[in-house]
């Protein structure tokens, strides 16, 4: 419990600043272009800490980690409200996503280390849970403070500060660190095609949507209030669909599984890339939510379908991480540009035309490889993207023996 309220107060913070951070660099006239490259940086240091936050846990443990990079994420946000500069900005973001990156692989390690083998799924579930209830919640903390003055920062400020709390005075055991994850992606790529590309459309398309589309919302004529409920229901949306697309994909073909999810996203964009108003664009986006968001637990599932029983799954894991981080550094600059060069409405052109290749490479792969048998196959455990350490807990609760 002082792991999952750390990680609460953590994904609260983190996902009310990544709207927050659209939202006040269009205020303090940052260019659409200059945002997409604060958001590309933000994951290029996400990237950065799955190499080095397993080497900083061993030297030093986990909660000295956790304490330093949650502190500095703190003094991250108030800089941002101190020095409105697009290259201080970017620095910043760069660091903050190193810490969130690093945060992640500290809280997942040790609740996988914590749960016992019959707990694993339960506890995935419910920090599942936690992720959706508190990035839903704090994105409602944006019309309640606004974004123009110095508030909603400090609140932020304080919600790093507070996740402190719980780790700091827990009595738990401390669990021994995490291995260094191995990232081979050139042996995904081998394994499967199919996850590796879903990986990657999905960051480059989901970047997009956190990082861009409040801009989609601000062009579109809505406050603050109604950006927060635009962002919440594409949360919302990959919410209610994961479970029916994964028992769908443990049924069929988990590549058809994919293929209807990736040509449902196609579809909701195309819906977003015409519609203006509140009511059509909120059920667009819970729609695109709805089919995009469960992606990666489907790819993840898939590759791991091929894999054999000797293989090293966190480096599977790791892999499809590093295909998602390179998908989502790209994806906030790609959308920016034309969005730039078309208006708020190219965001969603941009993710069905991102979704629609990948729905025809998809189908070239079902054409070319047979499927893996039922029998051989595990089921689909939702995945959040998050870090390798996620997946020890999806792999001691999910796999069949074979």
């Amino acid at each position: 419990m002082p792991l999952l309220l750390a990680a609460a107060l953590l994904l609260a913070g983190n996902g009310l600043q990544g709207t927050l951070v659209a939202l006040r660099a269009s205020e303090a006239g940052f260019s659409t272009l200059t945002i997409g490259l604060i958001g590309a940086i933000y994951f290029s240091g996400f990237l950065a800490a799955c190499f080095a936050a397993p080497a900083m846990i061993r030297a030093v443990g986990h909660v000295r980690v956790f304490a330093a990079l949650a502190s500095v994420a703190g003094v991250g946000t108030l800089l941002l409200v101190l020095a409105v500069d697009p290259w201080v900005w970017g620095a910043v973001r760069f660091v903050m996503g190193f810490c969130f990156s690093g945060l992640f692989v500290v809280i997942e390690s040790w609740l996988n280390q914590s749960a016992g083998p019959g707990e694993r799924g339960r506890v995935l579930s419910i920090y599942r849970i936690v992720d959706l209830s508190a990035v839903t919640g704090g994105q409602f903390l944006l019309p309640i403070f606004g974004v123009a003055g110095f508030e909603i920062f400090a609140v932020t400020a304080i919600l790093f500060g507070l996740s402190l709390l719980p780790v700091a005075l827990s009595n738990t055991s401390r669990p021994t660190p995490p291995q260094a994850f191995r990232f081979d992606p050139a042996g995904l790529w081998r394994l499967s095609r199919v996850a590796a590309l879903g990986a990657l459309s999905i960051g480059l398309t989901t970047s997009a949507f956190r990082m861009i589309g409040p801009l989609y919302g601000i062009e579109l004529g809505f406050d603050a209030g109604q950006v927060a409920l635009f962002m919440n229901a594409g949360i919302a949306g990959g919410a209610v669909l994961q479970l029916p697309l994964g028992l769908l994909s443990d049924r069929v073909d988990r590549r058809l599984a994919l293929l209807v999810a990736t040509c449902g996203a196609v579809g909701a964009g195309l819906v977003l890339n015409t519609v203006s108003s509140p009511v059509a664009v909120y059920a667009g986006a819970f729609a695109f939510g709805a089919f995009a968001l469960p992606l990666y637990s489907l790819a993840a599932a898939h590759a791991n379908d091929r894999a054999g029983p000797a293989s090293d799954f966190v480096a599977i894991s790791a892999g499809l991480i590093f295909f998602y981080s390179v998908g989502a550094i790209a994806g906030p600059l790609g959308a920016a540009v034309l969005i730039e060069a078309f208006g708020p409405q190219a965001l969603f052109g941009y993710t069905s035309a991102v979704h629609g290749l990948m729905a025809v490479l998809t189908a070239l792969q079902m054409w070319r490889r047979d499927a893996v048998p039922r029998a051989g196959r595990g089921r689909v455990e939702g995945l959040l993207r998050t870090s390798p350490a996620i997946f020890g807990l999806a792999k001691r609760s999910g796999r069949r023996k074979k």
